[in-house]
């Protein structure tokens, strides 16, 4: 995935009321949309490197939205409405091989009345419904975590894959992971048990789980790497 024009590299001031971030940039202060209502646990220290993207839109009404965070060395992609075009082009250019050579690739699929997944897609004769988190969490070198926090909503559609499975669908959940640097990927069950506790109970039930990292910078976001998943 493409930015429509390069970023803009700022320094972090604060966030607030979850949709705004106040950035320095180019000796002037700025706010600056932030398109993700996450805890962004870990990458909000003041001074941190920020990424701006210009919007040109007149209609708009704050002119810059925050994409990427440095963080401990590592830059993060944050906007989370980013992670399903992320993972559409690989879908499209094979870069996930469990989901390569896929047809038909639809986005936001209603399984049922209350629930929608990413996308459903075909492969060798099968159904597969998919259903992506972004991931930004982070607290050791090298190990990507989620959620950052609790998530009822995260909860409900690991029963829902659970049930897509039980109505002959394969179920796959992709955490994709827009951390610079990562090599393993594992749930935070210290921030959300019951969580933890549904994700056992649908990787027993068939659901096929998948860690990959992205390559980012202020060009681009692309998968690059499948993750180690480590199991508690």
């Amino acid at each position: 995935m493409e930015f429509t024009k390069s970023l803009l590299k700022g320094k972090l001031i604060k966030r607030y009321k979850r949709f705004f971030v106040d950035v320095k940039l180019n000796k002037q202060i700025v706010t600056a949309h932030c398109p993700n209502t996450g805890s962004m646990k870990g990458l909000l220290k003041e001074g941190n490197d920020v990424y701006l993207l210009k919007h040109d839109d007149p209609k708009r009404k704050l002119k810059y939205g925050l994409e990427i965070i440095k963080a401990e060395k590592n830059l993060v992609g944050i906007n989370t409405h980013r992670a399903n075009k992320i993972v559409n082009h690989g879908l499209y250019n094979n870069l996930i091989k469990e989901l390569n050579n896929c047809r038909n690739i639809k986005s936001e699929v209603f399984f049922n009345k209350e629930t929608r997944f990413d996308f459903l897609v075909e492969r060798n004769q099968r159904k597969n419904f998919v259903e992506v988190k972004n991931v930004t969490l982070f607290r050791d070198k090298k190990t990507a975590e989620f959620p950052d926090a609790i998530t009822s909503r995260g909860s409900k559609h690991l029963i829902a894959l659970i049930d897509a499975i039980k109505k002959g669908y394969n179920s796959y959940l992709i955490f994709l992971v827009q951390i610079q640097n990562m090599e393993y990927f594992k749930i935070a069950k210290d921030i959300d048990d019951e969580y933890y506790k549904n994700y056992l109970k649908a990787k027993k039930a068939g659901v096929n789980f998948l860690a990959y990292r992205c390559r980012i910078s202020s060009k681009e976001i692309l998968i690059e790497k499948k993750l180690k998943i480590i199991n508690e």
